[in-house]
């Protein structure tokens, strides 16, 4: 009677282990809409890395839209991060590809995030950041894409021909098709289609609001989260054509020899790329374009008209955002106005006045990280947050103000790793840090799960109104207040860096 139960309780634990295993192993498995896909276990969670979700824009398909991709008969091994796009480090223009860390695939259908990566337009990837950060102890499916970088995804040349209109915003193009396949396929990984929100900072904040006031992508997501950026990368025309003519000087060829482009090797356009951006003048050379294709209309004229989706928005600031850029290109620290126009082109006459204003009763430094925190990053969220709230979307505003022990105070990107909190980063030892970093990280994953930032930690977060101007400002003690005013230079334009052809 010993024997046979131990032989029947081996054979159960034998059932059971093999369904186990055999759950494990399904679910390392996900059918996508063109084949199957094989992830890897991480952390308790699976990850599905380099997902092809449009066909490389190599050979003919250089410098035009995302084509979709060939389906695959077997599995694909979805286990190693895709070629990030070519820039200065390196990279493939066979790049478009995402990463999808999902805590279990099954029907429960959880919120989805969708990571935009920053980087002046000309570097980064998805695989920079960390989708752990939300999918294993947040229960949030995380996304995170790339993108086409640079001369490749912000070259204008839709006067080569139709097949080539839009190609200035190849790299909105590419996020619209990431978030087409997040709608399509994000329900087998244990997402929810319908509840997507958008997420970027800088160049990647900048990016998803020109996806923002794009048609194509309506549908495709319901709440966006914009850190340190807005529209005010979207240029005009003649602006775009300005930036191409530049590239093709320094390829010794006319404007009429763009055409040249379309089959130079890349490695060659990369030199290009590296000359004309040089110094401080690549932060902000490439950028998605209003070309009536793509972007149909100004930014604001599109929010005006009501022609924005319903979405729910979070956006905001680091109160110091340009030391970070004072302490990279150290003539920007005390700046002639050669050093300006660098940055603003054509726009630099009332930037530097505004400058020369502050330097009177500031230093030199604390002058230009004023004058141009304000002019590159502030009065573009002010005024894109009135658009959105005159639009009827529901926004809350932020200004990161955390300086302890930084001596760029609150510069730019600093808010990220409070917002992608890791418990067991020795960056997060310090208590008031670690604590605010627990607080913002709680607030974004609210908002992405909810529509609404609030939580019992913080104080209570009211909605943007361009009248009272509520912000919440993220320090040692967080505390919300009202703004008096907030800087807008009614002289400059929606756009930082205008190019006269």
């Amino acid at each position: 009677m010993n024997r046979l139960f131990k032989n029947t309780f081996r054979i159960i634990l034998s059932a059971a282990l093999f369904i186990t295993f055999n759950a494990n192993a399904q679910s390392l498995i996900i059918k996508t809409n063109k084949g199957y896909i094989r992830g890897v276990s991480e952390n308790n969670i699976t990850v599905f890395k380099g997902i092809p979700y449009a066909a490389p824009p190599v050979g003919n398909l250089r410098f035009k839209a995302p084509q979709p991709h060939a389906a695959w008969r077997d599995t694909l091994a979805a286990t190693e991060f895709g070629s990030i796009a070519m820039q200065a480090s390196g990279g493939s223009e066979d790049c478009l590809t995402l990463n999808v860390y999902t805590p279990k695939a099954d029907n429960a259908k959880r919120p989805v995030l969708v990571w935009v990566h920053g980087g002046s337009m000309t570097s980064g990837s998805g695989k920079g950041q960390n989708g752990h950060a939300f999918a294993d102890r947040d229960d949030i499916v995380t996304v995170t894409i790339n993108y086409r970088l640079g001369i490749f995804g912000f070259t204008y040349l839709d006067d080569l021909g139709k097949a080539y209109a839009g190609s200035g915003n190849n790299g909105v193009r590419d996020c619209i098709a990431a978030l087409r396949w997040v709608k399509q396929n994000i329900a087998a990984f244990g997402g929810d289609p319908n509840r997507v929100t958008i997420m970027g900072e800088s160049a990647g904040a900048k990016l998803e609001s020109a996806v923002l006031v794009s048609p194509a992508a309506k549908g495709l997501f319901n709440q966006y989260i914009a850190e340190s950026g807005s529209v005010q990368c979207v240029r005009d025309i003649n602006t775009a054509k300005g930036e191409r003519d530049r590239l093709l000087k320094q390829a010794h060829l006319t404007k009429q020899d763009a055409a040249k482009l379309l089959t130079m090797p890349a490695d060659s356009l990369m030199k290009l790329q590296a000359a004309v951006t040089a110094g401080v003048t690549g932060l902000i050379f490439f950028g998605p374009v209003n070309d009536g294709v793509v972007i149909p209309d100004d930014p604001y004229k599109y929010a005006a008209a009501k022609k924005l989706p319903k979405i729910k928005a979070l956006m905001g600031t680091n109160a110091n955002e340009f030391t970070l850029f004072m302490d990279r290109y150290h003539e920007m620290k005390n700046p002639d106005a050669a050093a300006v126009r660098a940055l603003f082109a054509d726009n630099s006459p009332m930037v530097y006045k505004t400058y020369l204003d502050n330097a009177k009763t500031l230093s030199a430094y604390d002058a230009a990280d004023k004058t141009f925190t304000e002019y590159m990053y502030t009065m573009h969220n002010y005024r894109w947050a009135k658009a959105l709230v005159n639009a009827g979307i529901p926004t809350w505003e932020y200004r990161f103000d955390f300086i302890k022990n930084d001596a760029l105070k609150a510069a730019h990107a600093r808010e990220m790793s409070f917002i992608w909190f890791d418990p067991t980063s020795k960056s997060m030892a310090d208590a008031e840090k670690r604590n605010l970093a627990i607080n913002m990280h709680k607030a974004w994953v609210a908002f992405i799960k909810t529509g609404n930032p609030n939580i019992p930690e913080l104080p209570k977060w009211p909605l943007y109104q361009t009248n009272t101007k509520p912000v919440m400002l993220f320090n040692i003690n967080s505390e919300v207040t009202n703004l008096k005013t907030v800087f807008d230079d009614k002289t400059f334009p929606t756009t930082v860096m205008v190019f006269k052809r």
